[in-house]
């Protein structure tokens, strides 16, 4: 792969990372900007959720491609693979969340960053 002559942006990992989700028919596609937020680890998430571990398993395995593929950018860390009920893929400043229904509904992530910009994406609503 040949080297990007511009530093990746966080929208292009964004952008990546949607698509990838929605192509696997993932749920509920939330980005959580922190950008007008100070202190914060990451600039964003990217959450979505599966009806089932396989489909949790391959959301995460086509976000990674995706990114890797365009725009040419590999995970850092991969956490929770083992059972899938929350995948956590670290891209730096966009940390992207895959959950199995029941949990996304227990830990509502969303609920707890208010004061962050929420944006709902088209896809797959449950």
């Amino acid at each position: 792969m040949a080297k990007r002559p511009t530093p990746v942006t966080e929208q292009e990992i964004v952008s990546a990372v949607i698509n990838a989700m929605a192509e696997k028919k993932a749920y509920d596609i939330v980005t959580i900007s922190f950008s007008k937020m100070r202190n914060m680890v990451c600039d964003s998430f990217v959450i979505c959720h599966a009806t089932n571990r396989p489909q949790a398993e391959a959301i995460a395995d086509a976000v990674e491609y995706q990114v890797r593929m365009d725009p040419g950018l590999h995970v850092r860390s991969v956490e929770g693979r083992e059972n899938a009920e929350w995948i956590l893929l670290d891209y730096g400043d966009v940390v992207v969340h895959i959950f199995q229904e029941n949990t996304r509904k227990f830990y509502r992530l969303e609920d707890l960053w208010a004061d962050a910009e929420i944006e709902r994406h088209d896809g797959m609503t449950n």
